[in-house]
C-alpha cells in the first residue's frame, strides 16, 4: 500500500513538472507549493518505506543465510554420504582383493599339495619297486641257497645210499667167504657209511 502511495506521489510531481514553462535557460513552475507538498509527503512516507525495505532486506538476508546453511548442511550430508559410499566401496574392493588373494593362495597351496603328493607317490612307487626287487633277489638267493643245500643233502643221501649199496654188496660177497670177520667189518662199514 505504501508502495502505491509513493508511486502515486511521484506521478503527481512528474505532472507538475510537465506543467512548467521556460524563460531562456530557466525553468519556472506554475505551482511550487504543490510540488513541495508532494515532496514532503514522499519524505514522510520514505522512512517507513526504507524501514520496510530494510526489514525486507534483513528478512531476505536471513532467508539467504538460512538457505545457505541448509545448502551447506545438504552439501555436508551429501559429502559424508559420498565419503561413506566411497569408504564402503573401498572396503568392498579391499575385501574383494583380499578374497582374490586368498583364492589365489588356496589354488597355489592345492597345486603345491598335489605336486607334493605326486612326488611322494612317485617316491613310494620307486621305493616299493626297489624293495620288491630286493625281496625278489633275496627270495632268489634264499631259494638258490635252499636248492644248493638240498642238492648237497641229496648228494650226501645219494652217497650214503651208494655206500650202503656197496656195503651190502660187500657183505654179501664176504658172508659167503668169511663168516668170522663179520663183526669187525660191521664196525668199519658203519664208519664208512657215515662218512
Amino acid at each position: 500500500m505504501t508502495e502505491l502511495r509513493v508511486s502515486h506521489l511521484i506521478d503527481e510531481a512528474d505532472e507538475l513538472l510537465d506543467n512548467k514553462f521556460h524563460i531562456g535557460s530557466y525553468c519556472l513552475f506554475m505551482n511550487t507549493d504543490d510540488v513541495q507538498d508532494i515532496l514532503s509527503k514522499i519524505r514522510a512516507i520514505l522512512p517507513e518505506e526504507i524501514k520496510t525495505a530494510e526489514t525486507i532486506l534483513k528478512r531476505r538476508d536471513d532467508i539467504y543465510m538460512e538457505a545457505q546453511n541448509r545448502a551447506d548442511r545438504i552439501i555436508n550430508e551429501a559429502q559424508n554420504t559420498a565419503a561413506n559410499i566411497l569408504s564402503e566401496s573401498e572396503l568392498i574392493r579391499a575385501v574383494r582383493e583380499k578374497a582374490a588373494k586368498i583364492q589365489e593362495q588356496v589354488k597355489q597351496n592345492c597345486e603345491e599339495m598335489k605336486n607334493k603328493a605326486m612326488e611322494e607317490s612317485d617316491a613310494l612307487r620307486k621305493s616299493a619297486y626297489q624293495e620288491s626287487l630286493q625281496i625278489r633277489e633275496g627270495a632268489q638267493s634264499y631259494a638258490e641257497e635252499v636248492l644248493n643245500n638240498l642238492e648237497r643233502d641229496i648228494e650226501q643221501v645219494h652217497r650214503i645210499v651208494r655206500n650202503g649199496q656197496e656195503y651190502l654188496s660187500q657183505q654179501k660177497n664176504r658172508s659167503v667167504k668169511e663168516p668170522v670177520t663179520r663183526e669187525v667189518n660191521n664196525t668199519q662199514n658203519k664208519q664208512y657209511i657215515e662218512q
